[in-house]
């Protein structure tokens, strides 16, 4: 038991040059220790994202690292989707019945659809294992939660990895916090657009 409580405090106070590392150290194999990284981070959020979202940026280029960082985050976001669809179903009625105000949570993520799921996604300190789980167990169809997924995590990821990388240039560089912002204004807008078009909300 001591064991398991020293392992998550260590996860759960991982820094930068630690996690750099960790991917380093396993740079025999390519991209993959920076894809699957961000994915388990999704099974076990303990894990610093931002800091390994961050060490993927520093160690394969903002490039690079944002595009393995996506894939991870990406693909760990619908293992738990499916996961929670698959296995959850009569624990959504348990929940509404022990706890009857997520019903109203339920209803407000089915009911608006892409729009919550995005914003949520952009934001990194929001609990992302949390909103996928709900969205599993919820009525939304898969395809607004993959598009909202896919959006709003690579304006979440984009925008850590230009702050992060070369992070000492950053002062001399302040229209990357310009693109940041954008980034995500566009997005936003680009996925209503989607949304309607394709009636995504079903």
């Amino acid at each position: 038991m001591d064991d398991w409580r020293n392992w998550l405090e260590y996860i759960k106070h991982m820094d930068l040059d630690s996690i750099q590392w960790t991917l380093e150290s396993y740079s025999q194999w390519g991209p993959l220790p920076g894809i699957l990284l961000p994915m388990v981070e999704s099974f076990i959020p303990l894990l610093p994202l931002i800091v390994i979202i961050a060490a993927n940026a520093n160690i394969y280029g903002l490039g690079f690292g944002f595009l393995f960082s996506w894939i991870g985050v990406t693909a760990g976001a619908v293992s738990v989707f499916w996961l929670s669809r698959t296995l959850g179903r009569n624990f959504k009625g348990w929940l509404e019945r022990r706890f009857p105000k997520t019903e109203r949570f339920f209803n407000w993520v089915e009911k608006k659809g892409f729009t919550p799921l995005f914003l949520l996604a952009c934001f990194p300190f929001t609990p992302s294992v949390v909103i996928t789980i709900v969205s599993g167990l919820s009525k939304v169809p898969f395809h607004t939660f993959l598009l909202a997924t896919l959006l709003g995590k690579s304006v979440m990821i984009f925008s850590i990895s230009l702050i992060s990388f070369d992070i000492g240039n950053l002062v001399d560089e302040p229209w990357r916090i310009f693109v940041t912002v954008t980034a995500v204004l566009v997005m936003w807008f680009g996925g209503k657009q989607l949304e309607a078009r394709y009636q995504v909300n079903g």
